[in-house]
């Protein structure tokens, strides 16, 4: 029975949405520009579909790039049809390779409780042991190089096995070095049980290519493919969903738009689309009505866009849904005479208009040295500020060891964690076990590191709430598998120690506690995301994989200014969008600008503009200045393509 709120969202469709939301069955494209609703129409084609066969067993497949994109996903979807969740999976493609590989990666040589190493001290770590064995071994100089992890990185993300690189190398000396380090690499993953991002991708399409059997029994399950942002993908996520659907399968429906192809750096590319059309032969729509965008940013995106050439040809220009309000809305700001008063005057701007709507402000910059600024003149100004930017681990002390706990439970002979759970523990409690012992112990009596962890400690003479952690861990991480029992009663337990700490220290200054009232939230609201989204599936192994995929990036206070990247702008909108540092060598980029005015590098950096621009939902403000670090710049040729120097609006 179809739910109130699902016809609602049904009959705000406009005609074009509704007939891409009926689409049933075969290969769906939909070229859809920012602003034009295409969250909604994925949400509402799912849920139809789920509606439609509430007697059928079969799954929908719904991949994206961001866990944002896929909560919000999830959360309206469970509104339209509630019950359904086991009939979908909405998250992102490492997400969808991890559950994979738990599942089957076995088959492969891999173990279902691997970890996943994001961190690049981790990485950096894997690859000084790499070098070290391949020195040892086959008597070859290797320099440490942060650029070796970029090439194995790039190996990886075009499905290159290391007995196969060398011949990509011009110097044969060179590809023979680099095929040695990359296996080394590659076995010392293994050998810490453990995948690198790049990894989830490669194995599992090594698992669906080697075992094509293994594949088809998933293309039966997931009756459907929805892909959102697919302009995004690189090669081998492309070759991941060739080797998924096969050749018969063709229940594909794909949303992408390349003019908002921002991501070069990691292999995404327009000829993407070019293969899908040539590969699925899919029925093309095009939505070029933008909801979100006053009409004035609409034309000031059309006239940026339409200096570049590498987009589908015979593409629709933009089309505003809503009319002008007559007021100011586009406002490009005289040239200031230099960074610092540039975020100055900004800063001063936001006080005078939105001191008492900060949240509704986002600032965007094309890198972090701009954002920093900005805070600082907006601390300097008294207003509330925060830079969003992807974050890979807890940092505080107290969630750092309640991590490396979870993950020894996990991996009871990972030292690594070991060695983080007894600095923490340490920096928690003052109690100090050394490692060493730990290992030596262990080995002895044929214990895990953890449960020897918990043994050396309950032979000491404790306090008492020193001992009840520990009788805890024992009966929860030791005796069974309550994990989330044992979370909540360790997320209690950072509550007694910061009532007995803030009885000697103020809590904001104490070292031990820095970040954690700040990163409590986030924990929680990962947990409870990891939760919904696992189901049934929930183990210690799946729930710690997936924290390793999540960012911990903090959320946002509803009294602070925004300040993000735009890179990480991109999917989100704002009330009210301050672009700053519109400069040649900036935005477009120097590198761009050496390439040149017709390059795909200055076409992607029109594009990072196109996205930052449309953002907006009220009003856009942009400002240059004329000199950066001590070099003078020129205002970006992005400005005089919108056609804004006509704009001289004071602040």
């Amino acid at each position: 029975m179809t739910t109130d709120s699902l016809k609602k969202a049904l009959d705000e469709l406009s005609s074009i949405q509704r007939e891409i939301v009926e689409w049933d069955t075969g290969s769906f494209f939909v070229l859809a520009g920012p602003g034009s609703g295409k969250t909604r129409i994925l949400t509402c084609r799912i849920a139809r579909i789920l509606d439609l066969t509430r007697d059928k067993n079969f799954r929908i497949l719904a991949l994206t790039f961001t866990n944002k994109a896929a909560d919000e996903m999830r959360r309206r979807i469970d509104e339209y049809v509630p019950g359904m969740e086991n009939r979908l999976f909405i998250g992102t493609f490492h997400s969808f390779c991890a559950e994979i590989l738990r599942q089957q990666g076995s088959q492969i040589g891999i173990n279902s409780n691997f970890n996943i190493y994001s961190l690049d001290a981790d990485l950096q770590a894997v690859l000084s042991k790499a070098i070290t064995k391949v020195k040892r071994i086959h008597d070859v100089e290797i320099r440490p190089d942060k650029n070796l992890l970029a090439v194995i990185h790039s190996l990886k993300s075009r499905l290159v096995l290391p007995e196969n690189c060398s011949v990509l190398f011009q110097d044969k000396e060179n590809g023979e070095e680099a095929a040695l380090l990359y296996k080394a690499y590659e076995d010392e993953l293994t050998k810490s049980n453990a995948l690198d991002f790049d990894s989830l991708i490669f194995k599992t399409y090594e698992l669906f290519t080697k075992y094509p059997a293994i594949a088809k029994r998933y293309r039966t399950v997931y009756q459907y493919l929805c892909i959102d942002e697919f302009q995004d993908t690189n090669s081998s996520q492309y070759s991941l969903v060739r080797a998924f659907t096969g050749d018969e399968y063709k229940n594909v429906f794909i949303v992408a738009d390349d003019d908002q192809i921002i991501y070069q750096w990691n292999g995404a590319s327009y000829k993407r689309i070019e293969e899908l059309i040539d590969d699925y032969s899919p029925k093309k729509i095009q939505l070029p009505l933008n909801y979100r965008c006053p009409p004035e940013i609409v034309e000031l995106a059309n006239n940026l866009i339409s200096h570049n050439f590498l987009r589908t040809a015979n593409k629709k220009p933009l089309e505003s849904f809503r009319l002008s309000s007559g007021q100011e809305t586009v406002r490009l700001l005289p040239s200031f005479e230099d960074l610092s008063s540039e975020v100055s005057g900004i800063a001063k701007d936001i006080r005078d208009h939105y001191l008492d709507n900060l949240s509704s402000v986002a600032i965007l910059g094309r890198n972090r040295m701009l954002l920093d600024s900005a805070k600082e003149a907006l601390d300097n100004e008294g207003l509330g500020a925060i830079i969003l930017q992807r974050k890979d681990n807890f940092e505080s002390t107290p969630f750092k060891w309640l991590y490396s706990i979870l993950d020894l439970a996990n991996n009871q002979q990972n030292q690594i964690s070991l060695e983080s759970v007894c600095g923490t523990f340490a920096q928690l409690t003052q109690i100090k076990v050394d490692v060493e012992e730990v290992i030596r112990r262990a080995g002895i009596s044929n214990n895990g590191y953890l449960q020897q962890w918990i043994k050396i400690i309950q032979q000491r003479n404790v306090d008492e709430m020193a001992r009840e952690i520990i009788d805890k861990t024992f009966r929860y991480l030791v005796q069974g598998r309550d994990f989330i029992s044992y979370i909540n009663f360790a997320k209690d337990w950072f509550k007694k120690l910061v009532a007995v700490n803030q009885k000697t220290i103020e809590i904001s200054t104490d070292e031990v506690f820095a970040g954690y009232l700040e990163e409590l939230p986030i924990w929680n609201d990962l947990v409870t995301q990891i939760t919904r989204l696992l189901g049934d599936a929930l183990t210690l192994e799946a729930f710690l994989q997936e924290l390793q995929l999540h960012s911990k990036e903090p959320i946002p206070d509803k009294d602070k200014v925004v300040l993000m990247t735009i890179h990480g702008a991109k999917g989100r909108e704002f009330d009210h969008v301050y672009i700053i540092g519109l400069v040649d060598g900036i935005l477009p980029s120097y590198q761009s600008m050496r390439n040149g005015d017709y390059s795909p590098e200055m076409e992607e950096e029109r594009r990072n503009c196109f996205v930052a621009i449309t953002r907006t939902i009220k009003k856009l403000t942009m400002s240059y200045a004329g000199k950066y670090n001590g070099w003078y710049r020129s205002p970006s040729r992005f400005i005089n393509e919108m056609g804004l120097f006509t704009c001289n609006s004071e602040v």
